[in-house]
């Protein structure tokens, strides 16, 4: 490598800062320098690379197409540094391991069975990230993501952690007394649906039900569906897995069904993977499950 065809490392590293601030002012604060300091350091790189990278919007700034390119270069570069040298000096080895997942699935899946990996491995640290963003899976970050697909949109999907059945619930006083089954009869039940989301409507449409009128919808945070669908404050279209103990013990009532709808898989981040993300995600695919109201076949039957 000719080092000379390169630009300083100071510039590159003010410009990323800008990149990932969207400020000079929040830039020079985290690399505690001013924010004239950066400006300068952004005009030299522009200056030795002959492209604009960084343009005035109002009052504040957007990135070039050559500099969004460059901004996202440079994060993986400066990622694969810090990995190295935290693996060098420890540090990657007692780092948490980061996953994320919805909160609705933190709660009902996973929480009830992390106890169990950390009788196993009380040396590794688990950090969950609860939420129903999409996290950017790279090195130094979000390690893992269980993400949710659906059976008709898993082509790609080598491994499934969790396939379950949707189903739409309530509890028995909530639908004692009312004619629930055919589906355009839920039209008049109050329904809970997760923040973000159209699964409700999605539901109907796939039902073939066109809807007359808007629904009573109530809208909140997944985790927060479990105990208002028990407490009978409405019904909800869910995975059957966040439920079956409920079912089973008729806690709730299961008024319909999609068999094996739901699908729970594994994305890892890019790049080598730490031992201790490798022990957690050894110990996750043996919980891997379906979670179904179909008989399960005999696998000695002919």
């Amino acid at each position: 490598m000719i080092w000379s065809n390169l630009p300083t490392l100071n510039s590159l590293r003010a410009f990323s800062a800008v990149a990932e601030t969207g400020s000079y002012a929040k830039a020079g604060a985290q690399l505690n320098v001013t924010q004239a300091a950066v400006s300068q350091q952004v005009k030299l790189l522009e200056s030795r690379l002959d492209i604009s990278l960084v343009a005035r919007a109002g009052r504040g700034i957007v990135l070039t197409r050559d500099g969004a390119n460059l901004a996202r270069d440079l994060d993986a570069g400066f990622a694969t540094i810090r990995r190295g040298i935290e693996t060098l000096t420890g540090v990657d080895a007692t780092r948490p391991v980061q996953i994320t997942m919805s909160p609705a699935f933190a709660v009902e899946w996973l929480m009830p069975r992390i106890p169990e990996f950390q009788r196993l491995h009380p040396e590794i640290t688990l950090m969950l990230n609860p939420t129903v963003e999409v996290m950017d899976l790279k090195p130094g970050g979000i390690d893992l993501a269980i993400r949710y697909s659906t059976s008709q949109r898993q082509e790609n999907i080598v491994t499934p952690l969790l396939i379950s059945d949707t189903v739409v619930i309530g509890t028995p006083s909530l639908v004692a007394g009312k004619a629930l089954d055919e589906s355009a009869a839920l039209i008049e039940m109050p329904w809970l649906q997760e923040l973000g989301t159209n699964e409700v409507a999605n539901w109907f449409e796939r039902r073939g039900v066109t809807l007359s009128r808007p629904l009573m919808i109530t809208q909140m945070p997944g985790n927060l569906i479990m105990e208002a669908v028990r407490r009978g404050d409405g019904i909800t279209h869910t995975i059957r897995a966040y439920f079956e103990k409920d079912i089973q013990s008729g806690r709730v009532v299961e008024l319909s069904t999609e068999p094996g709808f739901a699908v729970f898989h594994i994305k890892t981040a890019p790049g080598v993977m730490r031992p201790a993300v490798r022990t957690f995600l050894n110990w996750l695919n043996t919980k891997a499950e379906t979670v179904t109201s179909a008989p399960t076949p005999n696998p000695s039957s002919g």
